[in-house]
């Protein structure tokens, strides 16, 4: 069903964006790939599985950059079927400290990308009848977590994005649903993690456990994979009637 069709998927040059670009790859999906950092390792990755890759380095902030991508995907690739809006950015602080520029950011990113990337994205899908908006929110985005006032308005705020657009697209074959993850070991969670163990001397599993210890009952990280595998679910047939949902894929963090 996704053999030939093309996903742009943000913030893929590592973490979850690109596990979740390698599965919808591995299902015949051509992939635009964005980010910051070293593009042609991740465009190796995808290329060896035999298809189609781009890259385009917007400035998710930034909504002429986003234009501009949305531009290259229609001359290059014909347009978007799959929109995975997963460009993020984090920064911790108590509400008084926080920087205004931080905050600014977080929201641009998190949030205000997903308009951008939607409003421009949609209405090709619509034209073809057929198309697939997944918004990588978080467990933050149902619960709040102290000192990340920012990354927790902005995801709660994707949820609710999410919604609307579901109820706008409710009766076209265009689905909007929003994932959830909890822990994920991406470099900014290791970061995390390394903190943890720096603090507290102890070495770096035991500073894994105490990390998803705080949250995350299974105990267990969720990987890139298993997200990539529920977007894949999510642009099936069988999720045709999945829409508007805050799929939350935790490890029971959101259960208690």
């Amino acid at each position: 069903m996704l053999k030939g069709k093309t996903a742009l998927v943000t913030g893929s040059t590592s973490g979850i964006g690109l596990g979740i670009a390698l599965s919808l790859a591995r299902q015949g999906t051509n992939v635009i790939l964005n980010g910051f950092g070293d593009a042609e390792g991740p465009k190796a990755e995808v290329a060896a599985l035999g298809v189609r890759v781009g890259y385009h380095g917007a400035d998710m902030s930034k909504p002429a950059d986003i234009a501009a991508m949305v531009a290259y995907a229609d001359a290059e690739f014909g347009g978007i079927d799959v929109l995975v809006n997963n460009a993020g950015i984090q920064h911790v602080a108590a509400v008084q400290d926080f920087p205004v520029e931080k905050w600014d950011a977080i929201i641009a990113i998190n949030l205000s990308s997903a308009f951008h990337t939607t409003r421009l994205a949609l209405p090709g899908m619509l034209k073809k009848g057929w198309g697939r908006i997944i918004n990588i929110a978080s467990a933050h985005g149902l619960v709040a977590s102290a000192q990340k006032s920012a990354y927790v308005a902005a995801k709660h705020g994707l949820v609710g994005f999410t919604k609307s657009i579901a109820l706008e697209t409710a009766t076209t074959a265009v689905t909007v649903n929003a994932i959830c993850p909890g822990w994920v070991l991406t470099p900014l969670v290791q970061k995390q993690v390394d903190a943890i163990a720096e603090r507290e001397k102890v070495d770096n599993d035991e500073a894994k456990r105490r990390l998803l210890a705080e949250k995350q009952p299974s105990l267990q990280f969720t990987t890139p994979d298993e997200l990539g595998e529920l977007a894949v679910f999510l642009c099936s047939d069988a999720a045709i009637n999945v829409r508007g949902q805050a799929w939350a894929m935790d490890g029971g963090w959101t259960a208690v």
